[in-house]
C-alpha cells in the first residue's frame, strides 16, 4: 500500500488472460487500466480462467468505451449465462474517454486489450493498448532481432559453462 491508502498499479495480482499476439502485430504507443462490467456468472467464469482476449478491440461510441470480440465461456453451475461474445462496456473517467476518443480517429491507431487481471481489491480490470499496426517487413524485423538476442545469450550461456 501507498500513503493515502490507494494500491499502488504496477502489478495486477491475478493476471486471467494476456493477449500475447497484439505485441507482435501492433506497436503499443501507450496502455492504460480500466475496469470492465461483467455480469455474475462471468466472473466465476474469468476466475477459472475460462476466457479469450485475442479476437478482441475496443471503440468509442457515444462517450462510452465497448469492448467487442472478447470470449467468457459459460459457467457450467450457473442457470443463466449471458451470451459469451457480447459487447461489454469498459470503466474509465470521462477525460481519458476524451482523450482516447481523439486518439483513435487518428488513421492506423486502435485500443486492443493487452491482458486482463483482478486487482487487489478484487476487481476485474483490462490493461488497454493503443496500438498502431505493424507492416510485415516490421514483424521480420522484431523477429530477426529476438532471434539474435536468444543467440546471444545462448552464447554467453555457453561461454560462462566452458570455464
Amino acid at each position: 500500500m501507498t500513503p493515502m491508502g490507494k494500491s499502488s498499479k504496477s502489478e495486477p495480482s491475478h493476471v486471467v488472460a494476456t493477449n500475447r499476439r497484439a505485441r507482435h502485430d501492433y506497436f503499443v504507443e501507450q496502455s492504460l487500466e480500466a475496469g470492465i462490467m461483467l455480469q455474475g456468472a462471468e466472473v466465476k467464469s474469468v476466475r477459472a480462467h475460462h476466457v479469450s482476449i485475442t479476437e478482441a478491440y475496443a471503440t468509442v461510441a457515444g462517450g462510452e468505451v465497448w469492448l467487442h470480440g472478447m470470449r467468457i465461456s459459460p459457467y457450467e453451475p450457473a442457470r443463466e449465462n449471458p451470451e459469451p461474445t457480447r459487447d461489454r462496456k469498459l470503466l474509465l473517467k470521462a477525460q481519458e474517454i476524451s482523450r482516447l476518443d481523439r486518439a483513435v480517429k487518428e488513421k492506423g491507431v486502435t485500443l486492443i486489450p493487452l491482458r486482463m487481471y483482478f486487482s487487489d481489491r478484487g476487481y476485474a480490470k483490462i490493461e488497454l493498448g493503443l496500438c498502431r499496426g505493424k507492416r510485415q517487413y516490421d514483424k521480420r524485423e522484431a523477429i530477426a532481432e529476438r532471434d539474435f538476442e536468444r543467440r546471444a545469450q545462448r552464447a554467453m550461456a555457453e561461454r560462462e559453462q566452458g570455464r
